[in-house]
């Protein structure tokens, strides 16, 4: 008899066998599974290649297709860089005074052939001159002259100054002691230093930290803080030369340049507004680019608001409310000292609308810029946007033909109908420019029907048809000119010259200071006015910072000018 609790051997094993057949049927159930994934990956190997292959064919249609849109705008293509034709180290270099070949070693000529003539020609200074003559020449031989050669050379040095104030005691008890002269009172960094900081930021855009690390290993000991003062700080005579600007550029101009540009200020979004012409350049930051900021940018630091012709004209032409228009015309008061009484004026009127109130100060403002002798006819020519649209306006012809050059043809006849209309208007363009050379009547008259024919164009392309009614809408603004031949066609103008503002704000990033946005917009206005005018800005600034006036004042030279016809 077995003692209790105790399996059998028989049944253990079958126990056993059963557990095995288990296993078994596990492992051929996973067996069959995997065999099933196998499959499954084996038949979506075929479909991975090609979804590859798909991928790569797209990847060619989209360089195809780049390649379309790019001749379509016609965007500049990728140019051929050529090798070099510089010299090698071992060439021979020619001196920029002597046309002929550098002198080989121990003054013998080289011989060879002779480099390429120079016809730039340079005066330059000549601060030292060395004689050097041959070593040992023969007992008997004759000078015949000299040969130049000019090295030019950079002389960077610190050049500090102790000045001993020598202190006296006068008989009768008095104390007396030696006084600076002016210019230095109260500054120890000199003129020829502080325009080198100024010059530096402003003109060559190098930051704060850069220039305090050059000078600082040139042995100049100075802190950021006061590179940052020398930036910003008691620039009171450059900004008002800058503000003189504006009015003297316009009293003296036939018509403005206008454009804007981001700029932000103090962690917030702003514009930067660029007006000017052949003659100046006038910037100035603000948080708004609407037209009445522009308006209070061109009429400066003058406060008032003016009811007068002018401003009833504007109005009407903005479709002002009757009602409104009429309350204005029958007020007594013309002139409002500040914006205050202005708008406490327009509450007096019952003018609470928004669009009413934009318009009833755009006018005023408009009043006020005519009271004090702006030109009425003065053109302000822009590339169509809307803030600028005062006075008498103009388009850029270049900005016009971007709207066609952004629209993208669906098809082969869409292509054709695109290029024939860019021809039309390059044509119109080209007619205008005879015109602004000699006025014709006959031509005049053309140009005005090839301008309402293409207008009146319609084509299978619905986009298109679209962009030559915009330009039927602009027809007087593009074509002022055939009224006004003296105004350019273009608007290149201004934007090659808030480009130098651009290139600031993305080296520098924005102001935080409204000194330092002071300065930003002054010293880039008095920069591109001086290269307008042919002055070199290095002796501007030392003349300005040493008080030496023998540079002139930059809104006098505007003055004995006057802006006549540009080329086109």
């Amino acid at each position: 008899m077995m003692p209790f609790g105790t399996i059998p051997p028989a049944i253990a094993l079958m126990e056993q066998t059963e557990t095995v057949r288990s296993l078994l049927s596990l492992i051929e159930q996973m067996q069959r599974f995997i065999g099933q994934l196998q499959s499954q990956i084996e038949q979506l190997h075929p479909l991975n290649e090609q979804q590859q292959e798909t991928i790569l064919q797209q990847q060619e249609r989209i360089k195809v297709l780049q390649a379309e849109v790019a001749r379509i705008k016609k965007l500049p293509k990728k140019p051929k860089i050529r090798p070099s034709t510089l010299p090698k180290d071992d060439d021979v270099d020619v001196d920029d005074n002597d046309e002929r070949e550098a002198p080989g070693k121990d003054g013998e000529e080289t011989s060879g052939k002779p480099g390429k003539s120079r016809t730039r020609k340079k005066n330059l200074i000549i601060h030292n001159t060395e004689v050097i003559k041959p070593d040992n020449p023969p007992k008997g031989s004759r000078r015949l002259g000299y040969e130049d050669y000019t090295v030019q050379d950079l002389l960077i040095q610190p050049y500090n100054t102790r000045y001993r104030l020598a202190r006296y005691l006068t008989p009768d008890g008095k104390r007396l002691i030696g006084v600076l002269p002016e210019a230095l009172q109260g500054k120890h960094f000199g003129a020829t230093l502080e325009s080198y900081i100024l010059y530096q930021h402003h003109h060559q855009r190098v930051t704060q930290p850069l220039i305090r690390q050059q000078l600082t290993e040139w042995g100049i000991d100075i802190s950021s803080g006061k590179i940052s003062d020398i930036l910003t700080e008691d620039k009171e005579p450059f900004h008002t030369e800058k503000d003189e600007l504006l009015p003297a550029g316009i009293n003296n101009s036939s018509y403005l340049h206008v454009d804007d540009t981001g700029s932000r200020h103090d962690g917030k979004n702003g514009y930067c507004t660029h007006i000017g012409n052949e003659t100046f350049a006038w910037f100035s930051s603000t948080l708004s680019k609407s037209r009445i900021n522009f308006l209070e940018l061109l009429r400066g630091p003058v406060l008032d608001y003016t009811i007068n012709p002018a401003t009833i004209k504007y109005m009407c032409s903005q479709n002002l409310p009757q009602a409104s228009l009429e309350a204005i015309m029958q007020s007594e008061a013309r002139l409002f000292e500040d914006e205050e009484a202005w708008k406490r004026r327009l509450e007096e009127l019952n003018i609470t609308n928004k669009r009413h109130i934009r318009i009833a100060t755009e006018g005023a403002l408009l009043g006020t810029l005519i009271a004090y002798g702006y030109p009425p006819d003065l053109v302000i020519i822009s590339d169509d946007a809307g803030q600028f649209k005062v006075l008498l306006h103009a388009l850029c012809w270049v900005h016009a033909d971007r709207v066609f050059k952004r629209i993208v043809p669906l098809n082969d006849r869409h292509a054709k109908e695109l290029e024939w209309v860019h021809a039309q208007i390059w044509e119109i363009y080209a007619d205008l420019k005879r015109y602004k050379r000699k006025q014709n009547p006959e031509l005049k008259r053309a140009i005005e029907a090839h301008f309402d024919e293409l207008c009146r164009t319609r084509t299978s392309f619905a986009t298109l048809n679209q962009a030559l009614k915009r330009l039927a809408k602009n027809k007087k603004e593009l074509l002022l000119v055939l009224k006004r031949p003296d105004i350019p066609l273009h608007n290149n103008l201004s934007e090659r010259d808030i480009r130098a503002y651009v290139i600031k704000r993305k080296i520098s990033g924005s102001t935080r200071s409204e000194n330092g946005r002071r300065c930003r917009d002054t010293f880039t206005s008095l920069i591109k006015t001086c290269q307008k005018q042919k002055i070199n800005f290095w002796d501007y600034l030392g003349d300005r910072l040493k008080q030496e006036h023998l540079v002139p004042y930059l809104p006098d030279l505007l003055s004995c000018q006057v802006c006549l016809v540009p080329g086109a």
